[in-house]
């Protein structure tokens, strides 16, 4: 049986990462040795998606959150990249890898190949965000140490990025606090 046919039998005839059921083909997961364990079946939009990882559209990986769940280390491998990718780390580590399997993932992130200078901070919808950009807190933030609770709609102007992409500094209540930028909107 070709890795095509299983794919096809394992997949239902759909794209394993978003379901579509439009120009489909096999997909090797690097490193991959070219078996149907290490391929995916993946629609034509997704295959162009993967093959620019600096430009997701992030509503299109939506999806995710389905495939995430594969019982497939290759799919498995692939969510985890994408959110990698997209910078939605909490996403990310709620997939749960086996060791072979995380180290798969690791040895293609994205991530593993840019440099300190090149993390990219994005907000909850998957926008850039930059020094001095404003942003609106989408979700009440408990200020551990800072004795109150910044309300959802607060408007956080002139932030700064840190080192962790996962983080992003601003000033509320004339304290400045770190802030998952994962929970902010940039205005």
């Amino acid at each position: 049986m070709s890795i095509e046919a299983i794919l096809i039998e394992r997949s239902g005839g759909r794209c394993e990462l978003c379901g579509s059921t439009e120009g489909l083909g096999v997909v090797a997961v690097a490193p991959s040795d070219g078996s149907a364990e290490q391929s995916v079946y993946l629609c034509t939009r997704c295959q162009g998606q993967l093959s620019d990882m600096n430009n997701l559209d992030v509503n299109h990986w939506r999806c995710l959150s389905d495939a995430m769940w594969s019982q497939v280390p290759a799919v498995q491998v692939l969510a985890w990249r994408l959110y990698d990718a997209l910078g939605d780390f909490e996403q990310r580590d709620m997939i749960y890898l086996e060791d072979d399997v995380r180290a798969w993932a690791e040895a293609g992130a994205a991530k593993g190949s840019e440099s300190e200078e090149d993390v990219v901070q994005r907000d909850a919808n998957g926008t850039p965000l930059a020094e001095g950009d404003s942003v609106i807190l989408i979700k009440d933030l408990d200020v551990k140490g800072g004795g109150f609770t910044a309300k959802r709609g607060t408007i956080v102007k002139n932030i700064r990025l840190s080192d962790d992409p996962k983080y992003i500094e601003g000033k509320i209540n004339n304290q400045v606090i770190m802030i998952v930028a994962a929970f902010t909107k940039k205005v």
